[in-house]
C-alpha cells in the first residue's frame, strides 16, 4: 500500500473521531451555564448566598460574554437590582439594599415583598432612561392631581350648556327623566251586576290617581247601588308617596254615606302594593271621632290558566273597635266577603268577567241583621266588567 493511500485512511478515521470531539466540546459549553444556574439556584433552596469566590469556580471561559467573578447575588434582592450597565462583556447584578431578615425568607429577598403594612410591595418608582436606572421605591401609579396643561373638558363648549344659548330647547321641549313627569290613571276593579235570592242591584270598586313616581294623589271609591238609589258608599282622598319598588303608604281622609244612617268620617293611614308571590294587598286604619277605630284588610291573586283566562280569587274584611248603632255595626270583627271570579282579558285595559262570592256578617253586627230581618249570611253571583284608561 502506496504512503498515500495510508494517509487517506488515516484521514477518513481521524473525520469521525474530530466530529464527536467537536460534539462533546459544543455540548460541555451548553452545559457550563445551565450548571451556574444550578449552582445558583442550590443557594436558592439551602438560604445560603452565593458569594464571588464559588461563583468563579464556574468555568468564565466557557461564556466569554458573562463575568461569573463580577456577579454578587447575596439575597437575589429584584427589588433592588441595579442594572446600570447592560453590557454583552461584563453584566454587573451586585444589589444595592442589605439582606432582608431571615424571617422574611431569607434567601430570596424580592425587594420590598413584605407582609408588613407600611412596606408596599413592588412600588415602581421613577424609571430613568438616560442611566438605565430602575428606582423602584418612589413611583405612584395612580391618583393625585391633575397636571396643569391638563385638557378642560367644558373649554370646547364655546359657552353654550342645555339651560342656556341658542341650541338650548324650551322648557316646554326639555327632555326630563320619567320620574318628573306626571301622569293619571282611572282604574275600575269592579263594576258588576250583583243578584242574592231575589234581589238584585249594582256594585262598584274602583281609584283613580294622578302625580309622579313617587308622590300621587288617590282617589278610592266603592258602593252598592239598589232600586236606583245608592245604598252605601266609602269614598278615600289620600296622598301615596312610593317608599320602595312595590310598596306605597297612603294618608288622608274617608267618607262613609249611608241611606238613612248618619255620615262617618275618619282619617286613614295605609299602605298598599305587591306582596311576595304576585299578591296584591290594600291594608288601612282608619281613626274617627268619638274615639272610633277601624281597620279594612283586602287581598287578591291573579291565577293565570291561560295568557288571557284569569281566575282571580279575592278576600276582604272589615275591623271596628267600637260598636255603632246608628250604623247597626259592632265591635271586632264585622263583616267579610271571599270571592272567585273568572275574568277573560280581551285587552289589559278591557276585561269582562263572572264570578261568585259569599258574604257574612260576625259577631254583633250579625245581631244587628237578624234583628232587622235581614240574612247575616249569603251567595252572590256577580258578572261585570274590569278596565282601565
Amino acid at each position: 500500500m502506496s504512503a498515500s493511500n495510508e494517509k487517506k485512511e488515516i484521514r477518513t478515521m481521524n473525520t469521525p473521531i474530530k466530529k464527536r470531539i467537536l460534539a462533546l466540546a459544543i455540548a460541555t459549553l451548553g452545559a457550563t451555564p445551565l450548571f451556574a444556574y444550578a449552582q445558583a439556584h442550590d443557594a436558592h433552596s439551602g438560604h445560603t448566598a452565593m458569594s464571588a469566590s464559588s461563583a468563579s469556580a464556574v468555568d468564565a471561559a466557557s461564556m466569554p460574554g458573562m463575568d461569573h467573578s463580577k456577579m454578587n447575588m447575596p439575597g437575589m434582592d429584584h427589588g433592588a437590582m441595579n442594572m446600570g450597565v447592560q453590557d454583552s462583556g461584563a453584566m454587573n447584578t451586585n444589589s444595592t439594599s442589605a439582606p432582608k431578615p431571615p424571617e422574611a425568607m431569607p434567601g430570596m429577598n424580592h425587594g420590598q415583598d413584605n407582609t408588613a403594612p407600611t412596606a408596599p410591595a413592588h412600588d415602581m418608582g421613577a424609571m430613568g432612561q438616560g442611566s438605565g436606572e430602575m428606582d423602584h421605591g418612589t413611583m405612584q401609579m395612580q391618583g393625585g392631581t391633575a397636571p396643569p396643561d391638563a385638557r378642560d373638558p367644558n373649554a370646547y363648549s364655546d359657552g353654550y350648556t342645555l339651560d342656556s344659548g341658542k341650541y338650548s330647547l324650551g322648557p316646554a321641549q326639555r327632555l326630563r327623566m320619567s320620574d318628573e313627569h306626571n301622569f293619571g290613571s282611572v282604574w275600575f276593579d269592579r263594576l258588576e251586576y250583583v243578584r242574592a235570592g231575589s234581589n238584585e242591584g249594582l256594585a262598584y270598586e274602583g281609584q283613580a290617581w294622578y302625580g309622579g313616581t313617587y308622590n300621587r294623589a288617590v282617589l278610592k271609591a266603592e258602593g252598592e247601588v239598589a232600586n236606583g238609589k245608592l245604598q252605601e258608599s266609602q269614598t278615600e282622598l289620600l296622598w301615596g308617596h312610593a317608599i320602595s319598588t312595590f310598596w306605597d303608604t297612603q294618608l288622608g281622609i274617608r267618607f262613609d254615606h249611608g241611606q238613612g244612617v248618619p255620615n262617618r268620617k275618619w282619617l286613614a293611614f295605609g299602605v298598599q302594593g305587591l306582596a311576595p308571590y304576585w299578591f296584591d294587598i290594600d291594608a288601612t286604619a282608619y281613626v274617627g271621632p268619638s274615639g272610633r277605630t277601624a281597620l279594612s284588610l283586602s287581598a287578591e291573586y291573579d291565577l293565570l290558566i291561560t295568557q288571557r283566562l284569569v281566575l282571580q280569587p279575592r278576600v276582604e274584611v272589615n275591623f271596628y273597635g267600637k260598636r255603632d248603632e246608628a250604623r247597626e255595626i259592632g265591635s271586632g270583627l264585622s263583616d267579610g266577603t271571599a270571592g272567585l271570579r273568572l275574568k277573560y282579558q280581551v285587552t289589559r285595559q278591557f276585561v269582562p268577567y263572572v264570578g261568585v262570592e259569599w258574604t257574612g256578617k260576625f259577631g254583633q253586627t250579625a245581631t244587628f241583621a237578624r234583628d232587622a230581618g235581614e240574612r247575616a249570611r249569603e251567595t252572590r253571583f256577580v258578572a261585570g266588567l274590569s278596565f282601565r284608561f
